[in-house]
């Protein structure tokens, strides 16, 4: 009788690299600490969102663990870019604070993981473990307060691209600035304004993007 086949599992990463970014000089040095104590390799520290950028595409670590606010660029704004200049890196956001809009605007930047600042920092460590093998995670303090704000608010389903251009026109840009960002054509544009206002039940475009912003859909 022949032996069974062994499958032999993924191979896990051995050393996981990370850069932290925060403004806070005492909170990056923490957290950069205690994640390097406990066998994380630091791949570099930044004090803004445009030193983390930079050392993201230069680097290219695993992980990368961003404050929200910072000088420069948000942190979602670098997790934005750094999709393209670093595809391999995940980012995680370390934060004091979050809303439900400020997490969908991040998972639409390819955010993969959200940690309080007040939660301890083996929670901070084990979330950049997680996203590093390919997973998610939502810090559950976070997650218990979008739950309850989903079951007391209308369901308003906007798609992901609906959603980036009702921020640009809050942002003020024209049809033809906003195709120009997000590379799709004027008439596009406004098709997914049009979808938007019917589910936003809205009359104008500028009564839309109010409706967006007060439920929280967009930031």
């Amino acid at each position: 009788m022949s032996a069974p086949t062994v499958i032999a599992p993924a191979t896990a990463i051995e050393v996981v690299t990370c850069l932290v970014a925060d403004d806070h000089p005492v909170v990056l040095n923490a957290a950069a600490g205690y994640l390097e104590a406990h066998e994380i390799l630091i791949a570099g520290r930044a004090a803004d969102g445009e030193q983390a950028l930079a050392q993201i595409t230069e680097t290219q670590p695993h992980v990368a663990v961003l404050n929200l606010r910072m000088p420069k660029l948000t942190g979602i704004e670098v997790a934005r870019h750094a999709r393209r200049t670093s595809p391999g890196t995940a980012t995680l956001l370390y934060t004091g604070a979050m809303d439900r809009a400020l997490v969908t605007e991040a998972m639409d930047a390819g955010v993969r993981g959200f940690v309080l600042k007040q939660a301890p920092l083996p929670e901070l460590l084990r979330a950049v473990k997680l996203v590093a093998d390919g997973d998610a995670y939502i810090d559950p303090v976070l997650a218990g307060a979008m739950a309850t704000a989903r079951a007391v608010e209308p369901k308003v389903a906007l798609t992901q691209r609906e959603r980036e251009v009702l921020r640009l026109l809050a942002d003020g840009l024209t049809n033809d600035q906003i195709g120009k960002q997000l590379f799709i054509g004027a008439e596009t544009v406004r098709t997914h304004i049009r979808k938007a206002m019917v589910k936003l039940a809205a009359v104008t475009r500028t009564e839309a993007v109010a409706t967006a912003l007060r439920m929280s859909l967009i930031t």
